[in-house]
């Protein structure tokens, strides 16, 4: 069996907080917590997973330009 890959920055204890985040939800936080997401101007989409890593490059080159416009 291989070892799952964690993202960057990532460790065992903080995707576990994340876990019981996320299990201790019920319907109501879950549906307040994706609608804040919604008033700050997020959306949810689904994409196909070979693009997943497309998707967050353009992401973070967004934000990076993003900051950039914002510190001149």
């Amino acid at each position: 069996m291989t070892k799952q890959r964690m993202p960057d920055g990532w460790d065992e204890h903080r995707i576990a907080a994340l876990a019981r985040h996320y299990d201790s939800q019920n319907a109501a936080d879950e549906l307040a917590e994706l609608k804040a997401g919604w008033e700050r101007g997020y959306s949810t989409l689904q994409v196909p997973e070979e693009l997943v890593p497309a998707v967050h490059a353009l992401i973070a080159h967004y934000e990076s330009l993003r900051s950039a416009v914002a510190s001149a």
